[in-house]
């Protein structure tokens, strides 16, 4: 059961598809090149020198100095509407829900081009005006992945967030690859609000369904990241580095056997800036890279969990852009992670993600939506992504 659950999930921890991830990433290999031996050893041969120029410049650029930084950019497809009216929104629901057979363009419409922010007060105006949540209107009226999409984009984030980790832990089995991918990707302050939603949702906290769901090292490494408490600062210390870079060498490849609770420890803990500086200096002790080290070192979900907090560190964007392709690769697709990535990177990094799907891939992502879904579940996607 698991291991269905596994590939239900996207769920992949193989050393020749992450080796081929770091050379799509850099650009350095294209899609149609991905096949045979020759590849894998290639990926072998350059990995560190690889990781060496993605880092330089992540190490030696003066922007990084928070003190001159430049207002953060917005990187998400979702835009305000300029003509927003809540009420006028709602009534525009309540007569595509209440019309005969359902006006799913309109739900459409209305839900994809209003951000988070306006749903909550299209929510409000209809709850007000009617008496009854908007949502259980909405679910009484759509079915299947339209459905969970449009069910998506009227939570909040961290709504969404902890309606996810509750559905991967519900009943038999666990798909530990969504409890990864969001402990793994969000900020102290958004793991923060998940917690307080989750606790407030399911009467019960976060971290108690962790320890009865998760076990081993992957239990440890999760509950670490769930503490908040990881260092976020963007000005780093070399001494730093080279001493967390030393002691990961020392607890894997340097002895026998290996002592993955540093490698918890120190992942969890530092900063991604702080992380990249780790990887540069890696080399100095290590005989390959700090990426090939993880994996050589350690297998199973806590091999997945520490590759993904790398990949996050080293281009979150390409890391989501990974999941999306997978999701759609070979036969079958799974519509759960397509749902759950472009519901909630939206107004966060959809537009880079965007990016780098065509950097790594040669093709568009809304190409590859258009091959494998269809209906409105695909038109819903597609309005996430901008449209284009």
């Amino acid at each position: 059961m698991r291991n269905f659950q596994r590939q239900v999930c996207g769920y992949h921890s193989t050393h020749r598809r992450n080796a081929v991830w770091v050379l799509l990433v850099l650009g350095v290999i294209l899609p149609g090149n991905i096949s045979g031996q020759g590849v894998l050893e290639s990926c072998r041969a350059v990995m560190s020198s690889f990781f060496k120029k993605i880092f330089h410049k992540v190490i030696h650029d003066d922007s990084d100095d928070a003190s001159h930084a430049p207002v953060k950019p917005y990187h998400g497809t979702v835009i305000p509407h300029p003509n927003f009216n809540a009420r006028a929104d709602a009534a525009a629901l309540r007569k595509a829900i209440e019309s005969r057979g359902v006006d799913e363009d309109t739900i459409l419409e209305v839900v994809v081009k209003r951000t988070n922010s306006q749903r909550q007060k299209i929510k409000a105006a209809y709850q007000q005006e009617t008496g009854k949540p908007l949502e259980d209107a909405l679910k009484a009226a759509l079915s299947s992945d339209f459905e969970n999409v449009v069910l998506g984009l009227l939570m909040t984030p961290a709504q969404y967030d902890a309606h996810e980790l509750k559905h991967a832990m519900k009943g038999f089995g666990t798909c530990e690859c969504i409890l990864i991918e969001i402990l793994s990707s969000r900020s102290n302050e958004e793991i923060r609000e998940i917690k307080r939603i989750f606790k407030e949702a399911y009467d019960e906290s976060l971290e108690d369904d962790i320890r009865d769901d998760t076990g081993g090292h992957l239990k440890t490494a999760l509950l670490a990241l769930c503490k908040a408490d990881r260092c976020e600062d963007v000005d780093i210390g070399d001494s730093v580095a080279k001493s967390d870079a030393k002691a990961l060498y020392e607890a894997g490849e340097m002895k026998l056997g290996t002592e993955t609770s540093i490698f918890i420890d120190i992942f969890t803990s530092r900063s991604e800036q702080q992380l990249c500086k780790i990887f540069k200096y890696y080399g100095k002790y290590g005989k390959g890279s700090l990426a090939e080290a993880v994996e050589e070192e350690h297998t199973g979900d806590i091999d997945e969990c520490l590759t993904t907090l790398v990949k996050c560190a080293w281009n979150k964007p390409a890391y989501f852009a990974e999941k999306l392709h997978l999701a759609m690769k070979g036969f079958g697709t799974n519509e759960a992670t397509l749902t759950r990535i472009l519901v909630s990177r939206s107004e966060v990094d959809l537009k880079k993600i965007l990016l780098e799907y065509k950097r790594m891939y040669s093709r568009t992502l809304q190409e590859d939506i258009l091959k494998e879904t269809k209906g409105h579940f695909e038109k819903i996607l597609l309005g996430l992504c901008g449209g284009n």
